[in-house]
């Protein structure tokens, strides 16, 4: 396993698989902070840009197929989804952003709704930040982390793809990525190395997420 990868116990491990065995349903989308649904449940966001594999990454954690669906067109998906895992915990799909074709305005007006999501959601635990690992850091992954700091929140960068790099190109892209991270205040300086394709990383990040969720009814 890549050194980066924080160590976890057998016990963390067994949990987050626990977590991410149990029920988990779609159950609420909100095109405008406004219609968000009340703050109750612990919850975990994920960002990234269009096409970093987002919808992958969670259906990979899930065990679905199809719980989080990609945009046949990136960027047309506009509106925050929100999931129930377990009545334990709240995971956030959060818009793609850097979409090329996207006017100035679309993209402002993208940037003020995520901070205001970011900035005033006060049961909002961490954000999971999703970066291709095969074409690495973006102007528009740099300027995200800088709104991430600004709101105050606590975020994790997780390489998205790494089934597509050698290991010598994903330990040069790490310390690429491990170098933006130590630059940021909010950022947690752990790096992991994912893939949907081959579910690298995938029982780790769901030991890291599960740290966030209540217990399970009947467990202390």
């Amino acid at each position: 396993m890549p050194h980066h990868i924080p160590a976890l116990s057998e016990e963390e491990l067994e949990e987050g698989r626990r977590l991410f065995a149990g029920p988990c349903d779609f159950f609420f989308g909100a095109q405008t902070i406004e219609q968000l649904p009340p703050p109750e449940r612990a919850e975990v966001a994920f960002a990234g840009r269009s096409n970093v594999g987002k919808s992958s990454i969670i259906n990979a954690l899930t065990g679905r197929r199809a719980l989080a669906r990609a945009s046949s067109e990136p960027g047309r998906t506009k509106q925050l989804n929100f999931f129930d895992l377990g009545g334990r915990l709240s995971l956030v799909d959060m818009p793609g952003y850097g979409f090329a074709k996207a006017s100035k305005a679309v993209k402002e007006d993208w940037q003020r709704t995520m901070f205001a999501y970011l900035r005033g959601r006060p049961n909002l635990a961490r954000v999971i930040l999703l970066i291709d690992g095969r074409v690495g850091l973006k102007t528009s992954d740099k300027e995200v982390c800088a709104l991430l700091d600004k709101a105050a929140v606590v975020f994790q960068i997780v390489l998205t793809k790494c089934d597509a790099l050698s290991p010598t190109v994903l330990t040069e892209r790490v310390k690429e990525v491990e170098a933006l991270a130590k630059s940021h205040a909010a950022a947690f300086p752990h790096i992991v190395a994912t893939s949907s394709t081959t579910a690298l990383g995938i029982a780790e990040l769901r030991g890291i997420i599960a740290q966030f969720a209540e217990p399970a009814i009947g467990r202390p």
